[in-house]
């Protein structure tokens, strides 16, 4: 069983798309959509849940009235603010690091865990897939990306499956790290501009960091045929393996309005450039 993660330095550059273009092409694989804080890959692969959890993340306090004596020792404790002078605490404030727990004399406060969302076994039309939810504005999306992955992996195990296909969140950030650690390979998309290039470099240095192999795409290439040449030119530099490019197209967003991917919508010019950058990530990665 292997497994590869599609990251971008940013949202919009067509990952997700593309993602969902690799789960029509691959055989005996599971999809993830790791993109918990703005997961979308359900709305091109209309998935079936088969099965529904919980994702319970931090903890946060919860000061009992009946028992709390209003020493204040939370409040003068509490680095956070988020003890109010009416010993309440704002659960947007509290960090859940659990200090005014540790410390309150008469035992009053409560350090119930959070839930932050939902997670998902489903079924699509190109197999299963594993994806969440997080709530809105909540924490540990990170650990969710971690448990979604777990998750995948016990299913390959059972099913005798050989790949995972993770769709990967934006940017560099812990959501980033949890989807690409220990991955045997991180295909990074972007875009031909000049911050394209400057968050190209940074997820680069992150799949350095974690010791992943990484390779490159750059979409819409053709808009900026010298700064794709000078991207081109960094992966050759620093030891990235650039495995193609896809021209712009129309069709890529018409296939998205129709909750298709694209080879499912298009055989046209992007389409083939896609199936040409599956034949390479595959050869790569799972070989």
């Amino acid at each position: 069983m292997k497994e590869l993660t599609i990251i971008s330095g940013k949202g919009g550059t067509g990952k997700t798309s593309l993602t969902a273009a690799f789960a029509g092409l691959a055989e005996s694989k599971v999809m993830v959509d790791a993109d918990v804080d703005a997961a979308d890959m359900d709305l091109i692969l209309t998935p079936t849940i088969l099965q529904e959890e919980e994702f319970k993340g931090g903890h946060y306090a919860v000061i009992r009235p009946d028992l709390c004596t209003q020493c204040g020792e939370c409040r003068e404790r509490c680095q956070f603010g988020a003890i109010s002078e009416e010993f309440v605490v704002d659960k947007i404030d509290c960090e859940g690091c659990g200090v005014c727990v540790y410390f309150c004399p008469a035992e009053a406060i409560e350090f119930p865990q959070r839930t932050c969302g939902k997670w998902y076994i489903s079924d699509t039309r190109h197999g299963p897939m594993i994806h969440a939810k997080l709530g809105i504005a909540e924490e540990n999306s990170g650990l969710l990306v971690s448990l979604l992955r777990q998750q995948a992996k016990q299913m390959a195990e059972a099913r005798g499956l050989e790949k995972i296909i993770v769709d990967g969140p934006p940017g560099i950030g812990c959501p980033v790290i949890a989807s690409v650690t220990n991955s045997n390979g991180v295909l990074i998309v972007t875009e031909p501009t000049l911050s394209g290039i400057h968050d190209m470099q940074r997820v680069r240095e992150l799949a350095q960091f974690l010791n992943v192999p990484a390779m490159l795409c750059i979409n819409k290439y053709d808009l900026n045929p010298g700064m794709a040449e000078k991207m081109q030119e960094y992966a050759k530099n620093h030891q990235m393996r650039y495995v193609g490019a896809i021209p712009y197209d129309r069709d890529m967003t018409k296939a998205m309005v129709e909750q298709k991917t694209l080879l499912e919508y298009s055989d046209g010019k992007a389409a083939q450039a896609v199936k040409t950058i599956w034949e390479e990530v595959s050869h790569i990665v799972f070989q």
